[in-house]
């Protein structure tokens, strides 16, 4: 399993929780700079950082990954209609969240979000 990672660095002991939840390895992470200049179109941006992925076309079908998305929500949303585009499904994505009490802040693994599942339940609601 590869973690792509729009977002901040993980730690080593968020990597290993993830793995925990995931019940396999991952087996490397792509960290990719999600900075977005506010001043040029969104779209254009963000499919070159999905580009930075690096994955063929073929390698967008066919390896399993999970995805860490950008933390602004206009960014995240459009990320996940161009990787959407090229894999052909919603990717599982993490959900990280805020250490209650922690001092610095720091996040833990909250959950995996199958959103291909999130899809078929919603369609059963319409």
């Amino acid at each position: 399993m590869f973690l792509i990672n729009f977002s901040h660095p993980l730690t080593e002991d968020q990597i290993q929780k993830l793995e925990e939840k995931l019940g396999q390895k991952i087996e490397r992470v792509m960290e990719i700079d999600a900075y977005i200049d506010q001043q040029k179109p969104l779209i254009p941006q963000i499919a070159e950082l999905v580009d930075r992925v690096g994955f063929t076309s073929h390698e967008w079908q066919t390896v399993p990954f999970i995805l860490n998305p950008p933390s602004l929500s206009i960014s995240a949303v459009t990320l996940l209609a161009e990787v959407h585009g090229r894999c052909g499904y919603f990717p599982p994505v993490l959900r990280l969240r805020p250490v209650e009490g922690s001092l610095p802040l720091q996040f833990e693994v909250a959950e995996i979000i199958n959103l291909h599942q999130v899809r078929e339940e919603a369609r059963r609601r319409r």
